[in-house]
């Protein structure tokens, strides 16, 4: 294990959308309650990704700013080799960047860096909302949640996995699958941040680094938790789901 860990945060000034940024505090505080040290590390535009990080962070940016992101990326000629070697989250905006191409807000397909296999399209109307997913890839981390406000959609090529199965939202598109997960590398639609709204996920990108970690118990994100299921999870309101059905029919 390092003696400090560094957290990577790749063009904070441009993936920073809807407080992605807070996954950094998040990985940071999950760290410090085990007494393991950390850094974190901002990587501005056009600058090379250091290669020694310990986790890489990458957030959602608007359209004008995700295709800077991507170019400044596919500029860097070791980001990919970096990238794919250690564990990596991507949201939203570079959950795309990732993915082999996506498409712009013209409807153009931007070449991505290949680190997924997966290609971005985009929706007919944008996705906003709660969202609710049963992990699929990820057997170690409990229910997701999170919000959405994008126009992607994902479809994943078989050396990709869904993240989850969509309870509630739309999340890669058909409202039936949200995220990847492949090698070390986790994508997903979802804000929150997410990191903060879903501490075992933050957990698992830690123990990729540093091994096992003590339990440990943090009332106000578990409270946090609590309160976004009890809003967003349908299966937790039988009433909510007959009237949902009865919509459908």
């Amino acid at each position: 294990m390092p003696d400090e860990l560094a957290i990577v945060h790749v063009y904070p000034e441009l993936l920073g959308t809807y407080g992605d940024r807070g996954n950094a505090l998040a990985l940071v505080h999950r760290a410090a309650a085990r007494g393991v040290a950390t850094r974190v590390v901002d990587v501005a535009l056009e600058e090379p990704l250091p290669r020694h990080g310990d986790i890489y962070l990458l957030g959602g940016g608007e359209d004008s700013a995700q295709l800077l992101a991507a170019r400044s990326l596919l500029a860097d000629d070791r980001a990919r080799t970096v990238l794919e070697g250690r564990p990596c989250l991507a949201v939203c905006a570079s959950f795309q960047i990732l993915a082999h191409r996506f498409e712009d807000s013209a409807g153009r397909s931007q070449a991505g860096l290949g680190l997924l296999d997966a290609s971005c399209g985009r929706l007919a109307r944008r996705a906003v909302g709660e969202v609710v997913t049963e992990p699929h890839e990820l057997a170690e981390v409990p229910t997701l949640t999170g919000f959405e406000n994008h126009r992607g959609t994902a479809v994943l090529g078989p050396r990709a996995r869904p993240l989850g199965r969509v309870i509630t939202g739309v999340g890669n598109g058909d409202s039936r699958w949200e995220g990847a997960a492949q090698g070390l590398t986790v994508a997903t639609y979802l804000h929150g941040p997410v990191l903060v709204r879903n501490p075992a996920l933050a957990d698992l990108l830690l123990t990729w680094v540093v091994g096992d970690l003590p339990a440990y118990d943090d009332e106000d994100v578990d409270r946090l938790r609590a309160e976004r299921l009890e809003a967003a999870d349908p299966r937790r309101h039988p009433a909510r789901r007959v009237l949902r059905g009865r919509g459908a029919a």
